[in-house]
This record gives C-alpha cells, sequence and structure tokens, in this order.
C-alpha cells in the first residue's frame, strides 16, 4: 500500500490504529483482580447533553477508547473546550455553538455521532448531521430519531446530510416506532429544553438511558419515570453545570466473566453494578456459569460446571436477546464463545440485528462445533477444542469475542485491526497482562 506525502498527522495515526494486532498465546487460567471502566455507552450521550448548558460540566469515570475520543472531537469542533483535569474525568464547557454541522470525518466514525442532533437542535434551531458510521453488524434504522424530532416540532430535510430545523420545539405525547436506545436517548435530549410536557411510551431503559437521565435532572432537567419505558419529560428554560459521574460498563463485566470462564480462572470483577448483571445471569446460568458479588465486586470462581442447564424436559435451552431488561444484544458475541467450551447444545437466537452472527465462520475454522442455521439463529454443541489462528476484528463485540476465543485457544493468535476492539474496552492489553494473559499489542 503506498501513502502518498500530503497524507495528514490524524490519517496516518487512524492508519496505524487500523494496522495495529494483538499477539496472543491461549490456554492460560486467568485469575485476580480487574477494575471496570465507565460505561461507554453512558459516557457517549452524557458528552452529547453537555451542549444543553453554556455552564461548565464535569464528567467522571469517562473510558479511555477511541469513541469517546470522537465524541470529544465532534464537542471541540463545534466550539467546545476539552480539559482533563484527572485521568477519566473530562471538563466540558460551550458557551456558543460555533456550528451546528457535525464534521463528516468524525460521523462516519461512530454511529453515536447521531446524539449530537437532538442537543444541538434544541439549543440553536438547527442541526446537519452526516449519516452515522459505526459497527456493520446489519441494519441499523434512523426512522425513530426522525420520528421522535419530527414530533417534537421539527423539519427534516434529507440529502447528503439529515438537516433538522425547529423554531421552537413543543413537548408531545410519543410513542416510539421501537425501543431505540439512541432515538430515545436524542427524545430526551431534545425534549428537557422543549415547550410544555412530553410523553415518551416504548422508551428505552437499559442502565446507560438512566445514567443520561440522572445527570439531566442534576442539570435541572424535570424527568418522570427513569428506569421504566415510559418517560414524562415537563420542559424547563434553562439547564445548568453539573458533575456527574458515570456507571461501570456491564458490557466489560460480561466480557471479564466469560473470559474467566472459558480459561478457567479465578476473577474478581470490582467496581461493578451487580443490579445491571441480572439478566445476563440469567443466560449464563443456562450455561452453568454462575458468580456471587459482595457490594460493587463479583467474584467468578474457578470450577464452573460448564455444562447445559437444559429446560424443563430436557429441552435444549435457548439463548434470545431483547431490549432492556431483556439479555443485552451486545454480550451475544460474548455467550456465542462461550458456548463453544460449555458441554451439551445450546440454541442462540439473535433477534435485532442480521448481519451479528457472520462472525463465527471463524470460530468453526478455529474448530468450534456451531451450525448457522440463519442470519439469526446458531447452534452451538460443546465442548470444542480451539486452535490458534489469524483473526480480523470486524466490530468491538465481535472483535472481544475473537479475544476470549483466542484467550482458551490452543497455542498462537494474531487479531488484526484491534482498532475495532479499542474503540470499546481501555487498555485491554494491559490489563489481561495483569491477569496473566500472554498478550502482546504490536504495530
Amino acid at each position: 500500500m503506498r501513502i502518498g506525502c500530503i497524507i495528514d498527522s490524524k490519517a496516518l495515526s487512524s492508519y496505524i490504529q487500523c494496522m495495529s494486532e494483538y499477539l496472543i498465546n491461549g490456554g492460560v487460567p486467568l485469575n485476580g483482580s480487574i477494575k471496570v471502566s465507565g460505561n461507554k455507552n453512558a459516557a457517549l450521550p452524557c458528552i452529547a447533553a453537555a451542549l444543553l448548558t453554556d455552564e461548565p460540566v464535569i464528567l467522571k469515570n469517562i473510558p479511555n477508547i477511541e469513541d469517546v475520543r470522537v465524541m470529544l472531537d465532534v464537542f471541540a469542533a463545534i466550539g467546545g473546550e476539552v480539559e482533563t483535569p484527572e485521568p477519566n474525568i473530562f471538563k466540558l464547557s460551550l458557551k456558543d455553538i460555533k456550528s451546528s454541522e457535525i464534521p463528516k470525518e468524525q460521523a462516519k466514525k461512530i454511529r453515536a455521532s447521531i446524539l449530537f442532533a437532538g442537543p444541538i437542535l434544541a439549543r440553536t434551531g438547527k442541526v446537519v448531521l452526516p449519516p452515522p458510521g459505526g459497527d456493520v453488524i446489519g441494519r441499523r434504522r434512523l426512522d425513530t430519531h426522525f420520528q421522535v424530532l419530527t414530533e417534537l416540532g421539527s423539519k427534516v430535510k434529507v440529502s447528503d446530510n439529515f438537516t433538522f430545523t425547529a423554531k421552537n420545539l413543543i413537548g408531545a405525547d410519543i410513542f416510539l416506532d421501537e425501543a431505540s436506545v439512541t432515538a430515545t436517548e436524542n427524545a430526551i435530549m431534545a425534549a428537557v429544553l422543549a415547550k410544555g410536557k412530553t410523553i415518551l411510551t416504548n422508551a428505552a431503559s437499559e442502565p446507560h438511558v438512566q445514567d443520561l437521565c440522572n445527570m439531566l435532572v442534576l442539570m435541572g432537567a424535570k424527568i418522570e419515570g427513569i428506569g421504566s419505558n415510559i418517560l414524562t419529560i415537563n420542559g424547563v428554560e434553562k439547564l445548568y453545570g453539573c458533575e456527574f459521574e458515570i456507571g461501570p460498563d456491564f458490557m466489560e463485566v460480561g466480557s471479564f466473566i466469560g473470559l474467566a470462564a472459558v480459561t478457567g480462572g479465578d476473577l474478581h470483577i470490582e467496581g461493578a453494578r451487580p443490579s445491571d448483571m441480572r439478566p445476563a445471569k440469567i443466560a449464563f446460568g443456562k450455561l452453568g456459569i454462575v458468580w456471587a458479588h459482595e457490594g460493587t465486586v463479583i467474584h467468578v470462581p474457578k470450577n464452573q460446571s460448564m455444562e447445559v442447564n437444559h429446560d424443563l424436559g430436557g429441552m435444549i435451552p435457548k439463548i434470545d436477546d431483547a431490549p432492556w431488561p431483556g439479555f443485552p444484544p451486545d454480550l451475544l458475541s460474548i455467550v456465542i464463545v462461550v458456548a463453544t467450551q460449555i458441554k451439551g447444545t445450546v440454541l442462540i437466537h439473535e433477534k435485532m440485528y442480521e448481519s451479528r452472527m457472520f462472525f463465527v465462520d471463524k470460530l468453526i475454522g478455529m474448530g468450534a462445533r456451531i451450525v448457522l442455521c440463519d442470519p439469526h439463529r446458531a447452534v452451538i454443541s460443546g465442548p470444542a477444542k480451539l486452535h490458534g489462528s489469524e483473526l480480523i476484528s470486524p466490530d468491538v463485540r465481535a472483535g472481544m469475542a475473537m479475544l476470549i476465543a483466542t484467550m482458551c485457544a490452543e497455542g498462537k493468535s494474531t487479531i488484526r485491526n484491534v482498532y475495532q476492539i479499542e474503540r470499546g474496552y481501555e487498555h485491554l492489553p494491559e490489563r489481561l497482562s495483569s491477569l496473566g494473559a500472554l498478550i502482546q499489542r504490536v504495530e
């Protein structure tokens, strides 16, 4: 590949990141303690929500990952100031929005760029948004974003970009077309400064949506029903600055539980919120994997049964994803890998994204016994002895699933394009090495 002399430093940095890879020697139990990072999916909307006030907002427990850096780049590009007084703490200030247009280069990197639509529209009456990027896991509809912003009084023009305009946002009684997390978050951020009352029914209620709501309440917003799928929002004239700490990343907790189980390790996961793990506990329990918790520490013991718990009558169990409080779709890739190491047969049903399961052909190449029935269903029989392989990470969650597979495989593995993994997981090689993992990051 030829790189011309006119390439800029940011483009070169991005190219180098994409060329980075992990070298792994598998078959080593992971033991010890690991601290959970802040929830990526809470950090991103909370960064966008800082646009709703002209006063400083301090966000704590923000993970040092690529998606966060991209969101902060957008915040700065439209006129904001970003300070880092301490690691994982950011002070965000935006007196005046200098541009209502999201930079195209940043927008195409992450899907969360669409989260700027609601707050910029609420504050300036106009936002120009290039089509957002993100993981290629199937069709990811934007229709619900258009629905909620239109019902709040916005007009939408679709060309190469999406342009939303509104002289005034007016509260409305909205039944969301789907329980979309980001559409719910956009609706909330637009509604808190709209005139009158907004009722959002069929709203998403994931822990990260709750974090956003709790932050906005600290800023002066009036939101009722937090944690449910019906939110009532009474618009206010002004929001204020605040200090807010992001909750722990339960996707990361689930990933570490999977790592401990398949490597036969004994792991303490610190700084978790065990209540967030209740849906996952049912799914992992079907695979014979259990854990205990004390306060904010989850303990995954070694010597798990690693055997399928059949449904009544000896039937093959099914693990499927659903909107909260169902089993999180972002953990389904992790469960697929774990199931390859479990004695028995299980059906995995991915209901939400038709391309998310296509990475399983790489697991089959490593020795996994998986029948991909269709884009949404896979039958997995185990345990299967996996062997090292050369892999390319297609997205954040599939990349982490591949990493877990290499950790329990015999021999050496290489994972390329680890940029995709590092979009969602902070300092992963260093943290896993502290548990005994034989992993090295190289350019």
